[in-house]
């Protein structure tokens, strides 16, 4: 049997994402050889979006179902596109309930282009790199610490954490933790 035929009767000749009919063909997930436990059969549209820089992300709802795909692989391909998708809320809600055992998730993370890499970004999209200077946009209360971080406070010399919306930086003299949202890039 071929892998186009196997994948036919594993998905019932739909998209294993979607569950579109259209255009379908073999997907090859990256980085394993092509074999059926390696491919998904995909719609025209989600080929598509899966190799795009730009994503829609309202194509990309359909993950609340596949992600429960009891199939490995399309486990780890709904895995990629949310968090490719993780700045918008549904998202990373769903990439929150997403459990991948380990050989899964290092599969699903050895996929990922290293320019995939979500970028930390200002509230104006402007990259944020370590040691950038920013200025808040807004007031914000400081927990625990009893102060409030004015409006206009340039934060300097900030560092990146492991989540792209948050950096750390001093201001009066206290190590906090910002939303990147709250800021703009100086």
């Amino acid at each position: 049997m071929s892998i186009e035929q196997a994948l036919m009767e594993r998905s019932g000749s739909k998209c294993e994402l979607c569950g579109s009919e259209d255009n379908l063909a073999v997907f090859e997930v990256p980085p394993v050889e092509a074999h059926s436990d390696k491919c998904i059969l995909a719609c025209g549209t989600c080929r598509d979006q899966i190799e795009a820089e730009e994503l829609d992300q309202n194509h990309w709802r359909c993950l609340n179902d596949s992600m429960w795909s009891p199939v490995p692989v399309v486990q780890v391909v709904a895995w990629r596109m949310l968090t490719r998708l993780n700045s918008e809320p549904w998202a990373q809600d769903l990439l929150d309930m997403m459990y991948l055992d380990e050989d899964l998730e290092k599969w699903a993370r050895a996929g990922m282009p290293a320019d995939d890499a979500v970028a930390t970004r200002d509230s104006n999209g402007a990259v944020l790199a370590a040691g950038d200077t920013v200025t808040l946009i807004k007031d914000l209360d400081v927990k625990g610490t009893g102060f409030t971080a004015k409006r206009g406070t340039a934060v300097r010399g900030i560092s990146l954490t492991d989540n792209p919306e948050h950096i750390e930086g001093r201001v009066n003299g206290v190590r906090i933790v910002i939303l990147t949202k709250f800021v703009k890039k100086s």
